[in-house]
């Protein structure tokens, strides 16, 4: 990697093409990505893209004047002290927030360098356009504040937001609550079952360790496999997997692990407190989320978990 004082004049404008060229590119890639669900934020992320665009064209038409139609090869990764970048493709699914925060960072990153930029040329033209693309880079706050105001106005605003809480409860929530209910509560009979039968806290481990793992893989795949997110917008099939995958083994996990404990009934009383709880959490995030009535969602979890848990018992003592 190369210092940012060592590069010559023909070099910074080289990086600058670059810089402007992948920026507008990122915008162009948020606004892709923001299409379906936020298209107002889509729009105002187009306009900052051709602004961007706009900055690339005034640092060519320079550099040709100055340099001819050669433009060497510089990125920011050439170049010491650029902050590193996560691929767009890495970051999805890109929510509101992740995007304008990635925007801000890209804008005062892009200032500094052309404020520093415009100290190291010696050249008054360059100079000069660095000089003024670094004073538009610091008004590109409010272009940004003017054109969220123009695109996505308040009501606006409030429609995304309640959308993107949507795409949250379909692509993270229902998968692991799902996976979570299903850790918690199918698990419980085989787990009790070993628990009464062998009254030892090792095998009983073993029995509930099997039990989470199985339950994990069989929903993990389960989900992944029920729909693409295509027509359904769920989202991504490995995202939704794994999340429920997840979940399954951690529900069926919460009550094996007190089993780790040498005395059958101290695992056991700990093990069935650890149950408690875990409906408790079902239930409240059935209530946050899902808009099901607190008392509706504790009766039907609490009652199917209790129902479980007495079938684990009578099996394991008969």
């Amino acid at each position: 990697m190369k210092n940012f004082s060592d590069l010559s004049e023909q070099e910074l404008l080289a990086l600058a093409v670059s810089l402007e060229e992948e920026d507008s590119r990122i915008y162009g890639e948020f606004a892709h990505e923001l299409d379906e669900n936020y298209p107002d934020t889509a729009t105002m992320f187009r306009a900052m893209g051709r602004e961007e665009s706009g900055h690339r064209h005034r640092l060519l038409n320079l550099y040709r004047r100055r340099f001819g139609e050669h433009i060497p090869l510089i990125r920011r990764e050439d170049v010491k002290g650029f902050v590193r970048r996560k691929p767009v493709w890495l970051s999805r699914p890109l929510g509101l927030d992740k995007v304008r925060a990635q925007a801000e960072v890209m804008e005062a990153e892009t200032k500094r360098f052309y404020a520093r930029a415009a100290l190291l040329s010696q050249d008054a033209s360059i100079r000069q356009l660095l000089g003024d693309l670094a004073a538009a880079e610091r008004r590109h706050e409010a272009q940004a504040e003017r054109l969220e105001a123009k695109y996505v106005p308040s009501d606006v605003r409030e429609k995304e937001r309640e959308a993107e809480r949507r795409l949250f409860v379909l692509q993270i929530i229902q998968p692991g609550l799902a996976g979570l209910m299903d850790g918690s509560v199918s698990t419980l009979a085989p787990l009790f079952a070993a628990a009464f039968a062998t009254r030892t806290s090792w095998p009983t481990f073993l029995v509930g360790l099997a039990a989470a793992i199985g339950a994990g893989i069989s929903m993990g795949f389960a989900e992944a496999l029920s729909d693409d997110g295509s027509l359904t917008g769920r989202g991504s099939p490995l995202l939704r997997g794994l999340v429920c995958g997840l979940m399954t083994m951690a529900g069926g996990l919460g009550h094996a692990l007190p089993y780790l404990i040498p005395d059958f009934w101290t695992a056991t009383i700990v093990a069935g407190s650890v149950v408690l709880i875990e409906l408790i959490i079902i239930a409240w995030v059935r209530n946050r989320y899902m808009d099901t009535p607190l008392v509706t969602a504790a009766f039907q979890v609490v009652l199917g978990g209790l129902l479980v848990f007495a079938a684990g018992i009578l099996i394991g003592n008969s």
